[in-house]
């Protein structure tokens, strides 16, 4: 094993450790600690996810037991940069376009950077999305059902039911993970087969994710990259993240 191996694995044991003692780490933080770039610990998160480790989550990584945090904790966290998300994928929503929003927070903040008064038909599981475009004055319709406090809004059968009656012109996926191989997926079964669901009906499917979700894979599969239109990213996002989104075909933006 070389010396570079052998550093590589005790950062990641360092930081497995650090997980199960507070349920958390913070990049920043590691990198200051251990001597090294953030790009650096943020490389070693994304391996961990990818092995089911940690969740990666702005900033650092949660435990995999915390993953699963409520549509509330997460809102709470990097408000500025999907601000930045939903602003340029808010200018990708047309005139008289009839838009799923599904549930999630970087969705929450596009409902919020929606024209006031923009000509369109705005449909979503989740209610605070709901709440949000009915303040921006737009025709909001809300599907029924139980709320699942993680995803932040219904994904049952009865808003399966609910679901049959449309077929947007967009759908704005929520995304939990999204990877080359594994496509975009899901920390829920329900969600995931409500997204996949809706994905079916949908003539497009628009996403904005960030960073902390590139290259990572939840338990549920979703579609695959070739089922999605477009892509909005943040403007830091890793080249070749961005590359292979690309390279399967999806029309790729990225955040002023």
């Amino acid at each position: 094993m070389s010396v570079q191996d052998l550093l590589l694995g005790e950062r990641q044991a360092l930081i497995r450790t650090r997980l199960d003692l507070s349920g958390r780490v913070i990049a920043a933080e590691l990198a200051q600690e251990l001597g090294v770039s953030e790009d650096t610990i943020r490389r070693d998160l994304r391996e961990m996810a990818s092995a089911g480790l940690c969740r990666r989550v702005y900033g650092g990584a949660l435990r995999i037991s915390q993953s699963q945090v409520s549509m509330t904790e997460r809102i709470a966290i990097g408000g500025e940069r999907k601000a930045a998300l939903a602003i340029s994928a808010a200018a990708l929503l047309p005139a008289g376009s009839n838009v799923f929003l599904d549930a999630g927070s970087t969705n929450l903040a596009l409902a919020r950077a929606l024209p006031v008064g923009a000509d369109m038909t705005v449909v979503t599981n989740a209610p605070a999305i709901a709440a949000a475009v009915l303040e921006r004055d737009i025709r909001t319709i809300q599907l029924g059902g139980v709320i699942d406090p993680a995803v932040g809004g219904a994904v049952g059968a009865k808003a399966l039911r609910d679901a049959e009656a449309f077929r947007p012109d967009i759908l704005v996926l929520g995304v939990c993970g999204i990877d080359a191989e594994a496509g975009v997926t899901a920390y829920s079964f329900e969600d995931a087969e409500f997204k996949r669901f809706l994905a079916s009906r949908s003539k497009s499917v628009l996403i904005a994710v960030t960073n902390d979700k590139l290259s990572t894979a939840a338990p549920y599969s979703v579609v695959p990259l070739s089922r999605v239109t477009r892509a909005v990213i943040e403007a830091d996002a890793d080249d070749a993240e961005a590359a292979a989104l690309a390279g399967a075909g999806i029309e790729t933006f990225r955040a002023s």
